[in-house]
């Protein structure tokens, strides 16, 4: 059962905790910001190809809500500023002096205790020299080899609206200009976005579709024949796996880092005050940052496994204060990224599965309780006609496991759930008068199921 934290600006929680499921904060990658208060940083070498260029200085960070943020816009300028000549200038001079005082100390130690014949000319040792590669290209399979593969498909994505801007990472995905990232990355961005390649050209972008249910988004650029990366299976994964992390950390594009699989199946929630978008994460310690959100995290063949959304911060650390990656990354399985970025493409939505019941999170038992109406305002614990009215689920049922899996709270079931696709038929063990019993449910669409109140449709206080 993962840790459950509390936000560093509230009290920490004590009876009415949920249990299981680690939060996250998906609303820091969003950051309002005055242009006037942007600093002045060069701009790049290539303009853009059309639209308002807004590759400037990134936003202000505010300060997070919870211990558990999403990797938000950089707090630095998009490309490191070189050390002023003065500051460079004295390391040099410094270093200089103390090289010459050393040699001026050795010579005069020399002359005075060295041996007396030491008139002779001094012997030249040569130093060894390296070995020359004949091909200059990295080892097949290699960090290095995926890096220069991966590096021309991995985008830096920055939008401009009238509230602010934020940074993040994308992927291209289809040679003819789609990019997946996350849907933080452009959430409520009507103005301006913009996609800045690895050659240093950028792109006026278009949003073709998002679904805050699971923090994807699909844009398009104007440009073809690109070459997209390949969503690998992310199932066959196994912990321990290494795993290469591409993005745009602070802003700082093209950055690659390293680490393995650390955790499969981590029950992840981020867009807390919002839409809830749960995960099944793959968890990972290549460092991540506030900048790599929508970045990919690659298998050795070079293959997306995961798309970087979310990382957990200390107690107490935020955005302002410089909350960063403490190697617990999560990513959204391959898998799951590749339906939902289908549909998108598709249709501009993504369909979201459900059973038609509302989930108890207070339920502190062994399971996950289906609400009844003394819970939910007099709404239904399970929706009439919803695939877990026609299942045979009840109110008061406890949902023990989903296809063979222990659930111990209602944001890990959903999480499992939504692992599937509506159409899924999908295997529920209950615990039914102290026996345990097993229900086929064929899964329904989210936004088809009325549950008779205002949180109809979008999964929050446990509609499932």
């Amino acid at each position: 059962m993962s840790q459950l934290f509390a936000s560093p600006d509230e009290p920490r929680p004590q009876d009415d905790a949920p249990r299981g499921a680690v939060r996250t904060d998906a609303a820091v990658e969003h950051h309002a910001v005055s242009p006037d208060s942007r600093p002045q940083t060069p701009a790049p070498d290539v303009a853009p190809a059309s639209g308002d260029q807004v590759f400037e200085a990134p936003p202000r960070n505010p300060e997070s809500t919870t211990e558990y943020v999403v990797p938000g816009a950089p707090a630095r300028p998009s490309r490191p500023v070189p050390p002023r000549r003065g500051v460079g200038a004295a390391i040099a001079v410094t270093s200089l002096l103390l090289g010459v005082g050393g040699g001026v100390g050795g010579a005069a130690a020399w002359q005075a205790w060295g041996p007396e014949d030491s008139a002779s000319p001094a012997q030249v040792a040569a130093l060894p020299v390296p070995a020359t590669s004949d091909s200059g290209q990295p080892a097949t399979g290699s960090v290095a080899a995926v890096a220069q593969a991966a590096l021309p498909s991995v985008v830096q994505i920055e939008t401009r609206s009238a509230s602010g801007g934020s940074t993040g990472s994308g992927m291209v995905i289809r040679s003819d200009g789609y990019v997946l990232t996350n849907n933080h990355v452009v959430e409520g961005a009507n103005g301006t976005v913009q996609v800045m390649f690895s050659d240093g050209q950028v792109e006026d972008a278009t949003i073709v579709g998002t679904s805050a249910d699971y923090d994807l988004a699909v844009l398009q650029v104007a440009r073809t024949n690109i070459t997209p990366l390949v969503l690998g299976d992310s199932d066959a994964m196994v912990v321990g796996d290494p795993v290469v992390a591409v993005g745009s950390p602070l802003g700082l594009e093209s950055t690659v880092t390293t680490g393995i699989v650390s955790a499969l199946d981590r029950p992840v929630t981020t867009g807390r005050g919002g839409t809830p978008a749960y995960m099944a994460a793959i968890q990972t310690d290549a460092a991540i940052n506030p900048g790599n959100s929508g970045g990919p995290l690659l298998n050795m063949s070079g293959e997306v496994i995961g798309i970087n959304s979310a990382i957990a911060a200390l107690p107490g650390a935020t955005q302002a204060t410089g909350a960063g990656s403490v190697g617990l990354g999560f990513s959204i399985p391959s898998n799951q990224a590749r339906r939902v970025a289908e549909e998108l493409i598709a249709t501009g939505k993504a369909a979201v599965p459900a059973i038609g019941a509302q989930l108890d999170s207070t339920y502190a038992g062994r399971g996950v309780r289906v609400a009844d109406s003394t819970q939910t305002g007099g709404n239904p614990g399970v929706v009439a006609g919803s695939p877990a009215d026609k299942a045979g689920i009840v109110e008061g049922d406890i949902i023990v496991a989903i296809e063979g899996e222990l659930v111990a709270d209602s944001e890990t079931a959903i999480v499992k759930i939504r692992t599937h696709a509506p159409g899924d038929e999908v295997t529920f063990t209950l615990e039914r008068d102290g026996k345990d019993v097993d229900v086929n449910v064929t899964l329904g669409a989210l936004g088809d199921l009325n549950y008779g109140d205002t949180t109809s449709g979008n999964g929050s206080n446990g509609s499932q």
